[in-house]
């Protein structure tokens, strides 16, 4: 430990002590994710080095001769980080390919697969706020790990011991070696071609744009495909293109959040653009905001998914396309709509538990099967989408070329985005959408969110809103996999902590603790006859669940 650890330490106070040190980070289908700073409950060398040692005992039992492609965001810590993942996979006889600078998280997705690697790491935390980092790993397939993978992985982290027990080469040795290479730059420029094969062949060239990589790594490759398909214009938000882990324009870099949008939307006020783009830090994740009655109105991850289901679905049939054949996949948690739209354009919808790595393992279960090409979309209402299928995690890149394309396809029939929500909410009914969230920190906080759970479990309620319970689905018990229009048997989910209720009058409820934060969220969806009475069945819904909880009802 060197002296300035020794500093820091005692700089802590008895309540950072207590947070830092009450228990070790949590190994899960995410990997890794935490606040910096030192103790085993924060990111730092030493947690990395341990769970690195882990990751590497696990590949070298399960695999011969492994892998690993490496990736980080432009977090504080993240060049370290992966740095010293390098040099302990490079002392367990692991080679590694290293992306020699920043780059998106599908990218690593796509690198994992082209490069026969046995697994990926990406040292970073997506949206969080400048304080987190995080240590995602990816399988073979290009997925984030398996719940299997996770649980063996942790088995071998915890037999580590942080100090003694990590074995590491240095890292100019391991490049010196050869068990640290650079990421070949063809890899790079494969993933965007293979981005430009999923266009649709939309005319952009009328489309302008104002993008902002809010402080992240999806300028370079966001602004290479955006010329591959001909926008006409792109301007960039130039304060946030600057790679800062402090993201000073923006402390929550999450595109959902509107403040993290404000920037953008100063200079869509002076630029006028038919559309504002924003990728968030590791650019697996947009948000947009369109012009409309006079402002730029940010739409939600759902509308956005639907519109780009509705848009890609037709593009299918109008190319001639067997419509029984094509599968879009999307979540539990995400907008009941598409269940609709999936009826009504005749393909295939699948919902999986919450994750991108679920969607993603369904088109390895497409690829199985041979059906590969019948892959048509995903998405998620945390604004992650996907198309095509040489990645097999939500992408940001390819999201922002469709969006594009969709916002292009619309202005030639005089309508913004907006309007062509407008027109799916006419067609399939008013839905309105809310997420909650509650926190549970600190050393008693993940047995307070497991007993709110279990009490929900135990006094489950019979009416939320004001509407009668019609169905309440227990997903820790397994259930069947929702699915509309299905080709074959149904897979079966496997066992996870959420619990859905869905109301007599179509509404739905889904309560869960998050994987990635210590935090219990909500998932509220109302449907009415039209925008007011579906915002007023919302109100009513999120007063119960906030209630729900918080452990007051």
């Amino acid at each position: 430990m060197t002296s300035t650890d020794r500093a820091e330490l005692l700089a802590l106070d008895e309540s950072g002590k207590a947070d830092s040190f009450f228990r070790n980070l949590e190994f899960g289908t995410g990997g890794l994710r935490g606040k910096l700073g030192l103790g085993p409950n924060r990111l730092n060398v030493y947690t990395v080095g341990k769970a690195t040692q882990g990751l590497a005992d696990y590949l070298n039992s399960a695999f011969e001769n492994p892998t690993v492609a490496l990736c980080r965001d432009t977090r504080h810590g993240s060049e370290e980080f992966v740095r010293r993942v390098a040099e302990v996979l490079a002392g367990n006889g692991i080679k590694s390919y290293l992306f020699e600078r920043v780059e998106p998280t599908p990218a690593l997705s796509f690198a994992v697969r082209e490069l026969g690697c046995s697994a990926g790491v990406n040292i970073t935390a997506s949206h969080n706020p400048a304080a987190y980092n995080g240590y995602k790993v990816y399988g073979a397939d290009g997925c984030q790990i398996t719940v299997e993978a996770a649980e063996a992985i942790q088995v071998a982290i915890d037999a580590v011991d942080c100090f003694d027990g990590v074995r590491a080469m240095p890292f100019d040795s391991a490049l010196e070696e050869g068990l640290v290479q650079w990421v070949p730059e063809r890899i790079l420029d494969r993933y965007l071609e293979e981005t430009l094969e999923v266009s649709t062949g939309e005319d952009c060239s009328a489309l302008r744009i104002v993008y902002t990589p809010l402080h992240g790594v999806g300028l370079e490759c966001v602004s290479r495909v955006l010329e591959g398909i001909g926008v006409a214009e792109v301007a960039t938000v130039d304060e946030q293109c600057v790679h800062d882990g402090d993201f000073p324009t923006c402390p929550y870099p999450n595109p959902e959040v509107r403040e993290a949008l404000n920037l953008g939307l100063e200079y869509c006020d002076r630029a006028k653009p038919d559309l504002l783009l924003a990728t968030d830090p590791d650019t697996d994740r947009v948000g947009i905001a369109v012009p409309h009655a006079g402002e730029y109105k940010l739409l939600t991850g759902n509308e956005v998914g639907l519109l780009l289901l509705d848009f890609l679905a037709s593009k299918a049939s109008g190319s001639g396309a067997d419509m029984s054949r094509e599968v879009a996949c999307t979540t539990i948690v995400s907008a009941p709509m598409a269940d609709d739209i999936a009826r009504a354009r005749g393909l295939e919808l699948r919902r999986t538990l919450t994750g991108f790595k679920f969607i993603g393992e369904q088109v390895g279960v497409l690829e199985s099967e041979g059906r590969e090409s019948d892959f048509l979309m995903g998405f998620e209402e945390s604004y992650g989408y996907l198309a095509g299928t040489s990645v097999r995690d939500k992408d940001a890149v390819v999201a922002s070329m469709l969006i594009c394309e969709l916002a292009a396809h619309w202005k030639t029939k005089g309508l913004d985005l907006y309007e062509a929500m407008e027109r799916l909410y006419e067609t399939y009914g008013f839905w309105s959408s809310a997420l909650l969230g509650q926190a549970y920190e600190g050393p008693e906080g993940a047995s307070d969110m497991a007993a709110m759970m279990s009490g929900l479990r135990v006094h489950a309620p019979e009416n939320i809103g004001g509407a009668a319970v019609a169905q309440r689905i227990d997903y820790a018990q397994g259930a069947p996999m929702p699915v509309v229009n299905p080709t074959d048997e149904p897979q079966h989910l496997p066992e996870a902590d959420v619990l859905e209720f869905r109301l007599i009058d179509g509404s739905r409820v889904l309560f869960r603790p998050s994987g990635t934060e210590p935090k219990a969220k909500a998932y509220v969806f109302a449907k009415g006859a039209d925008r007011a009475e579906s915002g007023e069945k919302l109100a009513a819904l999120v007063a119960d669940a906030k209630s729900i909880l918080g452990g007051t009802r």
